[in-house]
């Protein structure tokens, strides 16, 4: 196969496949990653398959964030290859499913393979049941292997099979071909992610404005919410997925935490089916996504729309740790979340003793059991397996999410028993100035104890 050098850039064609992500975009997402293998490599990574609650019952599809960052192909069964050439050049290869009339009654519109060449650019496109005879062509000629399969996927269906850990060698999976590649012609296989970590990791002005544009809206209507006076958790969830869908936004980022009263010190509880009592305050942990990007968003307040004066005391003490940590966010502060997280602890142990609390022992861990913060983007924990040791960079996308979870037990003042709050924004680092995504959320008391009743202006 002959790819002269500079072919692929002069034909790429933008089909705005992505909002605010050009094919330009695209294409030098992939030189980059060809850029960090030796030459006659070949990176191979998979597009995610449909996923079944149960028999014929399906989940709304949702792309593999590393797949969906090479190629902006949103299709389940796919295949990428970035092939690296002796020289700087690289070769992009898409297999897709085929057009086919009647699966398309069922399932709505294929790409198809002419459109994994005139829409998603590919140098080399082909019908993703041919693979088990165009990848092992492929391997034959490269020296080395970046990839994450085999895949523990349950076989369903070609792509499936043929990807699958479990499948037996004699049928010639994905597995036997790379066993085979060894064995013959001596080639190195290494793990794909470590690189696409260092990609994703840094965010280009297009996913930072994806990013801000999920942030605005999820913040008003999170905002907006606490305009509101609901009595069951699962009116308010409901208020949040439908104002997720609006505004150009995907819908919800992830499954809410919609959480009243004790039920807030359950970190990731989602049942959201509770009733909301006037005493009590209400933490939700929502977001939208838009263009594949999410926001993350946790804010707490009093159902009634006016603190007491012990959740005042701790959610005071809350938001200056929050803040504080937001500041920190910068190139210049020269500091990790790993490192945010024990600044974060340090200081809510220290304003919780104040307000009478034994903090003594390892009490801080109970009551504050989490990290501070993730990294973000297409994935709500993106880039798997970055370092939370890694110094902050500009561009990187963080949350900074402090809480406090007090049990409902002896060894706490009385007074604050069964309370727990989180507040956290999504942060883009900068040089000297934290760009918070996030901040049409309001978090400060008096702006929170403002909104009840008041107009809707989402």
């Amino acid at each position: 196969m002959e790819v002269h050098k500079n072919t692929a850039l002069a034909r790429i064609r933008d089909s705005g496949v992505t909002p605010n992500i050009t094919a330009l975009e695209y294409y030098e997402r992939r030189a980059r990653l060809a850029r960090q293998l030796p030459p006659n490599s070949v990176a191979i990574l998979a597009g995610s398959d449909l996923k079944y609650a149960s028999g014929a019952v399906f989940y709304k599809f949702h792309q593999d964030p590393d797949f969906l960052y090479l190629t902006g192909f949103k299709e389940p069964d796919a295949l990428a290859v970035i092939e690296k050439l002796e020289d700087d050049d690289h070769v992009f290869h898409l297999y897709v499913r085929p057009k086919d009339v009647k699966a398309e009654i069922w399932e709505g519109a294929r790409s198809g393979v002419e459109a994994a060449e005139d829409v998603f650019n590919a140098d080399v496109a082909g019908d993703i049941n041919h693979l088990p005879r165009i990848l092992p062509e492929i391997i034959t000629r490269s020296k080395h292997i970046y990839t994450d399969l085999p895949s523990s996927r349950v076989p369903k269906n070609v792509l499936s099979r043929f990807l699958s850990a479990s499948e037996p060698a004699r049928m010639g999976g994905i597995q036997k071909i790379f066993r085979d590649a060894r064995d013959e012609n001596e080639i190195s296989m290494k793990p794909l992610r470590p690189l696409l970590n260092e990609l994703r990791a840094i965010k280009s002005e297009a996913e930072i404005q994806n990013m801000r544009r999920a942030g605005q809206h999820s913040g008003r209507a999170i905002t907006d919410a606490m305009r509101q006076s609901f009595t069951a958790e699962k009116d308010l969830d409901s208020f949040l997925d439908y104002w997720f869908k609006q505004d150009g936004c995907d819908g919800p980022a992830y499954v809410p935490v919609v959480a009243g009263g004790i039920n807030a010190n359950t970190i990731h509880y989602v049942s959201n089916d509770m009733q909301l009592r006037p005493s009590d305050l209400v933490l939700v942990d929502a977001g939208a996504q838009y263009g594949g990007y999410v926001t993350d968003i946790t804010r707490t307040w009093p159902v009634s729309g006016k603190f007491t004066p012990a959740q005042r005391d701790l959610y005071t003490l809350l938001l200056n740790v929050q803040r504080s940590c937001v500041a920190l966010c910068r190139v210049s502060a020269q500091i990790s979340l790993d490192k945010l997280h024990q600044i974060a602890a340090n200081q809510l142990r220290d304003g919780l003793k104040d307000l009478g609390f034994d903090t003594s022992n390892d009490a801080i861990h109970t009551l504050f059991p989490h990290h501070v913060g993730h990294y973000l983007g297409l994935d709500v924990h993106d880039s798997p397996g970055l370092p939370r040791t890694r110094y902050l960079e500009k561009n990187m996308v963080v949350t900074v999410e402090p809480g406090i979870y007090i049990p409902d037990d002896e060894r706490w003042p009385k007074w604050a028993r069964g309370i727990g709050m989180r507040i956290e924004d999504s942060v883009c680092v900068d040089e000297e100035s934290p760009f918070v995504l996030t901040t049409e959320a309001v978090k400060e008391i008096a702006d929170i104890e403002a909104l009840k009743g008041t107009v809707t202006e989402i």
